[in-house]
């Protein structure tokens, strides 16, 4: 393969390739641009998947995916392909070879990843949403970086086709937007689904050990959210539960540590199946990080997976079973606001912040949820995001409660919805 020259550390760019497709019709969402990650097929162009090798080594596609053509049919227009991590295998948003999109809240920080280049557009008003993929929080970990809304559907519930899997079982695309609104004018369109008129919240649902992982610094903040978003709800009558997992569970390990070595095991053995043949063949030049990403996946021992497997179902019937349709779940997004870039470094097994960042990311993942993450909270002057997350199948219902926050976050706090 080709020596490939790694991207100057300056480089800030949220494209990897400008391009206009006009709409196919007028519908809700015109008047609307959007970008997609460089996961998501245009057709006629070449899906680079943030490797220049993957996208030497394939050929343009030969369609949109369907999920770009419901926008086009819906009225959007489209502006171009951002910037993801390699194979969409982090969530740090820096790529060796095309740089760090810019966090325009938190400039000198990282905007978080994969879908890092979506957000950034979005967080810029380059657009006026995105989409993304979101596997393992590659929509929901950007979004609170760059103090924007993303939102992680229901699994299964919106279109994969011609989106390049990263792990079959947890892959979503998901969409980045400046308002509540916007976000749920486009996840309407792409869910297929009317605007619930349902805004009654039975139960708020902290879980405690998803709180356990947050930054010390952040939780005055959060918790404050928390309680103005108690307020709004059911004028104040909605439920505050806080909970243990191992209540949920039934399993004794601390700080969500089983639901992380599920959705790690399963998740590293679904990209080696999926894109493990490609790399070994191609022996492509990879970023440092993803190398090392990948070398986990090719170490995972198959004979286990299975153990695992069956463990999620498990985790997922029991968190579905526990949750009615009007309760949400309310955890932060991440464990902390952005980390400065090249804070993290290449070796994902050293530090905190994967194995923090994954066990938050991993409750929807593994149960199957929808979840949203809303610019509602700031710490040290950067933006943090506290997510809701509904019973599967309640997108619609989730995407409502989130605009009502919407509306009174203008009113008791005098912003402007950006």
């Amino acid at each position: 393969m080709t020596k490939h020259t790694p991207a100057a550390s300056q480089k800030t760019d949220a494209f990897v390739e400008r391009l206009e497709l006009p709409p196919f019709q007028q519908g809700s969402l015109t008047g609307l641009d959007f970008a997609v990650k460089d996961l998501i097929d245009i057709g006629g162009h070449t899906t680079g998947c943030g490797n220049p090798d993957w996208r030497d080594s394939h050929g343009p596609a030969a369609a949109n995916a369907v999920c770009v053509d419901q926008l086009l049919s819906a009225g959007a227009t489209l502006k171009g392909k951002t910037v993801t991590d390699e194979l969409a295998f982090s969530l740090l948003g820096e790529n060796y070879f095309y740089g760090t999109p810019l966090n325009a809240k938190a400039p000198g920080r990282i905007p978080g990843g994969s879908s890092s280049g979506s957000a950034s557009a979005v967080a810029q008003g380059l657009v006026d949403f995105a989409l993304g993929t979101d596997t393992g929080g590659s929509v929901r970990v950007p979004a609170s970086n760059c103090g924007i809304w993303g939102l992680r559907p229901s699994h299964g519930f919106i279109s994969v086709a011609g989106v390049n899997p990263l792990a079959p079982t947890f892959d979503t695309v998901g969409v980045f937007a400046r308002s509540a609104d916007v976000l749920a004018q486009v996840a309407a369109v792409m869910l297929a689904c009317e605007a619930s008129s349902a805004s009654e919240v039975d139960r708020l649902v902290l879980i405690d050990e998803a709180w356990q992982l947050v930054d010390r610094s952040a939780l005055p903040a959060l918790r404050a959210v928390v309680e103005s978003c108690a307020d709004q709800l059911c004028g104040g009558r909605a439920e505050i539960v806080e909970i243990s997992m191992r209540e949920i569970d039934g399993a004794n390990a601390e700080q969500l540590e089983n639901w992380l070595l599920t959705y790690n095991t399963i998740q590293r053995a679904e990209i080696w199946s999926c894109l493990g043949l490609w790399v070994e063949t191609y022996r492509p030049q990879l970023g440092p990080a993803i190398a090392m990403s990948f070398q986990l996946a090719r170490d995972v021992k198959r004979d286990v997976v299975i153990k695992f497997i069956e463990q999620r179902e498990a985790y997922c019937r029991s968190l579905n079973s526990f949750l009615s349709p009007r309760d949400l779940i309310v955890i932060p997004t991440a464990p902390c606001i952005a980390p400065l870039k090249g804070s993290i470094g290449n070796n994902r097994e050293q530090g905190d912040y994967f194995p923090r960042a994954l066990s938050l990311t991993s409750i929807a993942g593994i149960a199957r949820l929808p979840q949203i993450s809303m610019p509602l909270a700031e710490v040290d002057g950067c933006p943090i995001g506290l997510s809701l997350l509904a019973a599967r199948g309640q997108d619609a219902f989730l995407l409502t409660v989130a605009r009502q926050l919407d509306k009174a976050r203008v009113v008791t706090y005098g912003a402007t919805t950006p």
